[in-house]
C-alpha cells in the first residue's frame, strides 16, 4: 500500500481548508458540467458498461449536473447562503442550541457518502441569526468533498465569523459508507468530532451543551 492509499484509509486530514484549485474552480458551471460528463462517461466505458442502453446512456450527464448543482455546490463559494443577522432586543443571554442538523457530505478519499447530523450552539450577545441560516452553514460546507474534522472546524469558525463571538461549539456524528461499504466494513461504527471556542471550553457550558445535545449515534441508512 501507498503512503496516500494508507493516508486515504485513515482519513487524514491534510489542511482545514478545503484543497481547491483556484483556476478550476474559476470555469463556469456549464464547462465543468461538459468536461465532467466527458470523463464520467470513459469511466463508465473503462468499467464495460454499455452506454447505449437505455437506463445508461444519460448517466454521465445526470451526474455531472450532480456533482455541481447539488452534492459539490459548496465548492462555490457564490452558493454560500445570504446571512440574517437580528438585534439580540430580548437580551437573551443564554445557550441556543440547534440540533439534529442533517449531514449528507462525501469522503474527499474515496467519494462516497459520510451521513450524520450535526449539533451547533452559541451564546447569544448583540445579535442573533436566524436558525434556518445555522442549518445551511452546515449544509453548504458538506457539500464539497470532505473530512469530518474539517466540517467541524469550518462550520464553527463560520458561526464565530458572522455572529462575531468566540462562544460556539459544533459537534458531528456520522457514517462514513468507505468504512461501512468498503475496506473494514465496520457497519455499526460510527465517528463522533467535537470543536469548542470561547466560553464551551468551561466545563459547565459543555456539559448543559452535551446534555442538551444526547449523542445516539442511530442513523438509519
Amino acid at each position: 500500500m501507498s503512503k496516500f492509499e494508507e493516508l486515504g484509509d485513515d482519513h487524514w486530514m491534510s489542511n482545514q481548508e478545503t484543497p481547491i484549485n483556484n483556476k478550476a474552480i474559476l470555469s463556469s458551471e456549464s464547462e465543468k458540467i461538459t468536461k465532467i460528463e466527458h470523463h464520467f462517461q470513459k469511466i463508465m466505458e473503462i468499467m464495460g458498461l454499455d452506454l447505449n442502453d437505455d437506463s445508461l446512456k444519460g448517466t454521465p450527464n445526470r451526474v455531472a449536473k450532480m456533482y455541481i448543482n447539488e452534492i459539490f455546490s459548496g465548492l462555490d463559494s457564490k452558493n454560500f447562503p445570504k446571512m440574517s443577522l437580528f438585534p439580540n432586543n430580548y437580551q437573551y443571554d443564554g445557550m441556543l442550541v440547534e440540533k439534529d442538523i442533517e449531514v449528507y457530505s462525501t469522503c474527499e478519499h474515496h467519494f462516497v457518502p459520510i451521513i450524520g447530523k450535526a449539533h451547533v450552539a452559541y451564546i447569544a450577545g448583540d445579535n442573533i441569526i436566524g436558525l434556518s441560516k445555522i442549518n445551511r452553514i452546515v449544509q453548504f460546507y458538506a457539500k464539497r468533498p470532505q473530512i469530518q474534522e474539517r466540517l467541524t472546524i469550518q462550520i464553527l469558525n463560520k458561526l464565530k465569523e458572522v455572529l462575531k463571538t468566540e462562544d460556539v461549539a459544533c459537534i458531528i456524528e456520522a457514517k462514513h459508507l468507505c468504512v461501512n461499504m468498503r475496506g473494514v466494513r465496520d457497519t455499526k461504527s460510527a465517528t463522533i468530532t467535537a470543536k469548542y471556542s470561547g466560553n464551551f471550553n468551561n466545563d459547565s457550558f459543555k456539559q448543559e451543551f452535551l446534555s442538551h445535545v444526547n449523542l445516539e449515534s442511530n442513523f438509519d441508512i
